[in-house]
């Protein structure tokens, strides 16, 4: 690598001309030279975003420059994590700023990828803007509100060339790597079947009111690209995941981390038909507008098939966990979570193991870990041109979409069938309305 580059020139080349070239690099940590520190701005810190302001600050090859969100308080406590007590950067070679608008943000021309963990109703529109402004993506899941956004966002990447990851992080463990190595070396026999879980005890939501939005909130910059509606008292923070105007439902809030699994393990991409069934059980008297409750079936034309279990207010376990994926096969059993694999034969006996006991059920709604620095080193190497992306955003959309699908025919309560090229709607023209969603004024996105 020459020194003598400017910093974004070659960051912006090495991601364009280098992605692919299996290198592995690992400096160590505080002998990055400046051509070589990407800078970030992170977008959305109030929960999952403060953990990836963290992540990005301590990973090697790049600096948080920006720290994003329209809750003014939440900008100001994650600069101040970010900055020792004197007022320098803690943990990289720059402090961070604070800001509220990303537009400004897309704007600086030193800023070289955007860290989006907003609500899922930003994370395509805003993903889409940073691709257009030149700068490489790192987007939650999931990566689109609706399934048209998360093919506007794979035709996007392709447009303008730059790395979109993913943050589904269990791509990137070496565990999981491992295993699904091992499933399609033959370990358990053609695989089948994959069963995909989620159980929590989320309490009530209440009923909300009406009321103006609190000073620290720049809710018109909240609502972005969703339809206007009124400020009203249990939707910010985080409740918000559980009405369609701005959220997905649990088998997209959670589910689209052991779907992707599910989808990883069996090598499977668009489904052929669709099912789901459940309701809102646990609690009724509520503002909740989606299932509490699912199960939801996705067939495959290769002869396999995936099936959700979501359980927002029973959180008992699953094989012992509260989330995870297990993969039946001709000869045997993968149960796989974030913290490692047991494989069983088909006499039910356990075969091998590589499992952290102690590695807890991944149920926070923060998520931190080592899981998630690997991944974002993983996206920082991939946008030097060290090595490949462990989620690109191609692959993120196919299992986003089983998830999109599920909610579909849930809402429906009609099985889908879907054109196994592409996982489209096919003759169900009510069912293909809700493919895509109505935006406010101005800010439908245009790849």
């Amino acid at each position: 690598m020459s020194r003598r580059l400017d910093r974004r020139t070659f960051i912006t080349s090495a991601a364009t001309a280098g992605v692919g070239l299996g290198l592995t690099r690992t400096p160590a940590f505080g002998q990055r030279a400046p051509s070589d520190t990407m800078r970030v701005g992170i977008m959305g810190v109030n929960g999952r975003g403060a953990a990836l302001a963290r992540g990005f600050a301590l990973a090697h090859g790049a600096d948080v420059a920006y720290v994003c969100d329209v809750d003014s308080r939440a900008v100001e406590k994650v600069v101040a994590d970010l900055v020792r007590p004197d007022g320098a950067a803690a943990t990289q070679s720059i402090r961070p700023t604070g800001e509220g608008d990303v537009r400004r943000v897309l704007d600086d021309q030193d800023v070289d990828a955007l860290v989006i963990a907003a609500p899922d109703h930003w994370h395509a529109p805003a993903a889409i803007m940073a691709l257009q402004a030149g700068k490489h993506v790192y987007v939650e899941k999931p990566c689109g509100h609706n399934a048209q956004e998360g093919e506007w966002l794979v035709a996007a990447q392709r447009k303008y060339g730059r790395i979109v990851q993913m943050g589904n992080q269990q791509r990137s463990a070496p565990e999981s790597i491992r295993i699904i190595q091992e499933i399609r070396d033959g370990l358990i026999g053609r695989p089948y079947y994959a069963r995909a879980w989620y159980a929590n005890t989320r309490g009530s939501i209440g009923r909300g009111h009406v009321a103006p939005p609190p000073a620290w909130l720049d809710y018109e910059l909240w609502q972005g690209p969703a339809p206007r509606t009124p400020y009203r008292d249990n939707v910010i923070h985080y409740n918000w995941h559980w009405f369609w105007r701005w959220g997905t439902a649990e088998i997209n809030n959670n589910g689209a981390h052991e779907l992707d699994v599910a989808r990883w393990a069996l090598d499977v991409e668009y489904p052929t038909r669709v099912t789901s069934a459940g309701g809102r059980y646990h609690y009724t008297d509520d503002d909740w507008e989606m299932v509490d409750t699912q199960v939801a079936s996705f067939d495959f034309a290769e002869n396999k098939t995936i099936v959700w279990e979501g359980r927002s207010c029973n959180g008992r376990p699953i094989e012992g966990r509260g989330r995870g994926t297990s993969i039946h096969g001709e000869r045997g059993t993968v149960v796989l979570d974030r913290n490692g694999y047991v494989v069983y034969d088909n006499d039910n006996q356990e075969i091998k193991r590589d499992l952290d006991e102690g590695g807890g059920s991944g149920l926070g709604i923060v998520g931190a870990g080592a899981m998630t620095d690997t991944h974002i080193q993983n996206f920082v190497d991939a946008v030097h041109g060290d090595t490949r992306p462990n989620a690109p955003i191609d692959e993120g959309h196919k299992s986003v979409l089983l998830c999109h699908l599920g909610n579909i025919a849930q809402r429906t309560g009609r099985a889908l069938t879907c054109e196994p090229s592409n996982g489209h709607i096919v003759g169900d023209a009510d069912a293909a309305k809700l493919w895509r969603r109505e935006y406010a004024p101005g800010w439908e996105p245009k790849v």
